[in-house]
């Protein structure tokens, strides 16, 4: 009797304790935060971390979570931030997680994966800038996962606030209600209350079984010195306990969670993080491969049987050679890259050998910023001073021999020779430029000069136009960015995704320095251009090379065939200072011996090439 009456006891416990489960889960709120760069997301984060008490006023500063110095004096997100947020609505307590994502193109990536980890999100709509290309870029990311968009229109209070004709365009972009959509602003706290109630009532609570097997999403990690890999995932089923074994799908390695809880400003530990809440766990991993942003941590006892479909493997844009300054640092080098990939999932790379600049690696990034972004970090974070060698992009090369067969072609000095080479096939994109109608012209003429071709012409309103082109992707790596800023004075915003590999009259431009080829320097680019690129280098190399004690020829060549020359003349001592007066032909003399010992040096000499030469090739229309 005492038995039974126990398991009755027990039975009627499990239904309240699965019952305060869902409870807890109904009262979660997952959450991010996009818009097109400078559009004030870090700001609004800032009020609503305020908002909820969530910092307090001694704590509170500017961009409070871009903890980057980076970040903070370029005034832009460059990591995914998440952090949780404690919010009373109608007498009842709500966990809040929000995740700050980066607004320009280039960290999109950072973008897609902490969509993967909401049900909902803020958009925001500059009242000033109305809606531009990486607005709708990330408005589609979120639609394609999903998730319920709550509208916000911020700066509201600027003196150059359009609220009106620009909440028509939201209407006309989401297809909302007038009323939905909220005024705010991230300078002011202006309408932060109605937001906080927007999430609580509009964004859907996590779905989930806390009884079924662990299964939680790696959304984000960081590299600790300390204490290892710190994992930052997303639990949609089941739940993880301090101690327990898990299993990382991926990879199939085991590991104890020695430490898990929450992130609010600082890691909170807990003894369990439940199913749709975001937290993070410390293993010990020492190793940076073994983290997979994007794999599925499970139990290791009773593991789940379906890994969750994230978002997909990062498609880099822009390739770059990355060296070390001194040989010998090469495996500091790699161990450096190895602990930023951890933190930047974006970013790949491969061992590689160029023979002007030793080992190395070729490096994959998402666009011309992210590759500045991570120059940076390696000095800064890591003390390693590198040499970036010209970017470019991925191509197709087909050769005579196999025409049906072509091979991936990341470094111009891996292209076959031309006698060899049947075609070659290069990255098209699908531009989106938003712009005033006052440079239509202006940035026209920059696409059809960057070997773009118009698809269509939309006129938004009466003020903006949204034009489509299809270009090579190569023509955008340089400078196009800055100077479509330009020409439009600012006002043009851009955005891009990929569209395959069409045929293209590449060719192959050497740099030659003192008769030797200097494979760092070599760049694929299109027939037409060739000459007048050709020209453009070497004229800027003579500008940024150090003279020698011996002449230095520099020489663009295609093949055998050179199509430019400059010469860095020789630093010269006067010889003749001491003949003064008498016969010319003592002069000459003198000179003519000065002549032997130049050309004596200049066959064992040497060319010092310093960074800025290596980047030449983007400075051309300065």
């Amino acid at each position: 009797m005492a038995a039974g009456s126990r398991d009755t006891m027990n039975l009627s416990l499990k239904p309240t304790a699965q019952s305060l489960l869902q409870q807890k889960m109904k009262n979660i709120r997952n959450f991010c935060i996009i818009a097109h760069i400078d559009h004030g997301k870090s700001t609004l984060a800032d009020r609503l971390l305020g908002a909820t008490q969530t910092v307090t006023a001694r704590e509170e500063k500017a961009q409070l979570l871009d903890n980057m110095d980076l970040e903070r004096e370029r005034g832009i997100t460059i990591k995914s931030h998440a952090i949780q947020m404690d919010y009373t609505y109608k007498g009842e307590k709500y966990t809040l997680n929000l995740i700050d994502t980066p607004g320009h193109v280039d960290f999109s990536y950072e973008v897609s994966r902490s969509i993967a980890a909401c049900e909902g999100a803020l958009l925001i709509v500059d009242a000033a800038q109305s809606i531009q290309a990486q607005t709708i870029s990330n408005l589609y990311l979120a639609l394609d996962n999903d998730l319920e968009i709550i509208p916000v229109l911020n700066k509201v209070d600027l003196p150059s606030a359009n609220p009106e004709e620009v909440s028509d365009d939201i209407v006309d972009l989401l297809g909302c209600k007038i009323e939905d959509i909220i005024h705010a602003s991230g300078k002011t706290g202006f309408g932060v209350d109605k937001i906080l109630e927007a999430i609580v009532e509009r964004i859907p609570a996590p779905k989930g079984n806390p009884d079924e097997p662990l299964q939680a999403l790696i959304f984000d990690s960081v590299y600790n010195p300390f204490r290892g890999i710190e994992v930052i995932f997303r639990v949609k089923n089941g739940e993880i306990k301090k101690g327990q074994k898990i299993k990382f799908m991926a990879t199939g390695n085991e590991y104890f969670a020695d430490e898990i809880g929450t992130l609010k400003l600082n890691q909170v530990p807990k003894p369990v993080v439940s199913a749709g809440d975001v937290g993070y766990l410390i293993s010990g991993i020492k190793e940076a491969r073994e983290v997979k942003v994007g794999d599925t941590v499970t139990d290791a006892k009773t593991p789940t049987t379906n890994m969750i479909t994230g978002f997909e493997d990062v498609k880099p844009m822009v390739f770059a050679g990355i060296y070390p300054v001194d040989t010998e640092d090469y495996e500091e080098l790699r161990a450096s890259m190895e602990k930023l990939q951890l933190n930047d999932a974006s970013l790949v790379f491969a061992a590689e050998s160029s023979a002007a600049l030793g080992f190395g690696f070729r490096c994959g990034f998402l666009g011309m910023l992210h590759m500045e972004i991570i120059q940076e970090r390696l000095e800064r974070e890591f003390n390693m001073t590198v040499i970036t060698t010209v970017p470019n992009v991925s191509y197709l090369a087909y050769t005579k021999k196999e025409p049906e067969v072509g091979f991936v072609v990341n470094n111009p000095s891996d292209l076959p020779e031309p006698s060899k080479l049947d075609r070659v096939e290069e990255p098209y994109i699908k531009a989106t430029i938003i712009t005033k109608a006052d440079f239509v012209g202006n940035v026209m003429s920059l696409c059809i000069e960057k070997r773009g071709q118009i698809t269509n012409q939309t006129y938004l309103t009466t003020e903006r136009v949204e034009l489509n082109f299809d270009m090579p992707l190569a023509e955008i790596v340089f400078d196009f960015y800055d100077r479509l800023k330009t020409v439009s004075k600012g006002y043009a915003s851009f955005d891009y995704h990929p569209i395959g590999m069409r045929t293209s009259n590449l060719v192959k431009l050497d740099v030659l320095l003192n008769g030797n080829t200097v494979d760092a320097l070599s760049a694929l680019i299109h027939a037409d251009n060739a000459y007048n690129i050709g020209k453009k280098m070497t004229e800027k190399l003579r500008e940024l090379i150090p003279r020698q004690q011996f002449d230095i020829p520099i020489q663009a060549a295609i093949g055998a065939k050179i199509i430019a020359r400059e010469t860095i003349k020789a630093l010269r001592k006067d010889v003749t200072a001491k003949c003064y007066g008498g016969d010319i032909s003592r002069k000459r003399k003198l000179l003519e011996k000065q002549k032997k010992g130049k050309k004596r040096m200049r066959q064992v000499g040497n060319v010092e090439i310093p960074q800025e030469a290596f980047m030449a090739v983007l400075k051309l229309n300065d």
